[in-house]
């Protein structure tokens, strides 16, 4: 069985105004139960807010402003989801190039809901298996992933959910694949 333990991990969570409240604080608990040091890295320096569906919700502390982080710092990155969350990063080239960090090293990425849609924009879906809430579908297989909905997906590397839903089966993998590192 894989050593979960992700003590000595370092890992980013890159949001910024709208993410989705759940999936980005259900796996921030997770990785930091599992042993891991996560901070929040945004465009934005403060607070970034979240959104529970189509309500407000709560702010969430940035750690790291994302002009001063360095990607090869981490040892992975989660991107939750919400529209609008990833919608904005996919217009931040700082984003992209620091999500492209992960994936040229081949350092584990979970991915949740809308998140994959920064993975399309950073050249990270080609060839791989992924799923997505169902709007990305024909996003991810025209960047040529291969789409598939289950609640939890796993390749190379790179974990995917659908949904908050998703929630227990992501987090899990998500820290599965964070102990097994570089892929």
């Amino acid at each position: 069985m894989t050593d979960q333990t992700l003590s000595g991990r370092k890992v980013a969570v890159l949001a910024t105004d709208g993410f989705e409240q759940s999936e980005l604080e259900k796996p921030v608990e997770a990785l930091k139960a599992a042993g891991a040091q996560v901070e929040i890295v945004s465009p934005k320096a403060g607070e970034i807010q979240g959104w529970e569906h189509h309500d407000k919700g709560r702010a969430v502390p940035v750690d790291r402003e994302l002009s001063a982080a360095d990607p090869s710092t981490y040892d992975a990155i989660m991107l939750p989801g919400g529209v609008i969350n990833p919608d904005a990063l996919r217009l931040e080239p700082k984003a992209i190039d620091f999500i492209r960090h992960f994936v040229s090293e081949k350092k584990p990425i979970a991915a949740i809901c809308h998140g994959p849609w920064t993975l399309i924009n950073a050249g990270a879906v080609e060839g791989r298996e992924m799923t997505s809430w169902p709007s990305l579908e024909t996003d991810l297989k025209n960047a040529g992933a291969n789409w598939v909905d289950r609640e939890v997906v796993v390749d190379d590397g790179l974990v995917t959910s659908r949904k908050p839903d998703d929630l227990p089966a992501f987090c899990a993998k998500m820290i599965e694949e964070f102990a097994e590192g570089r892929h």
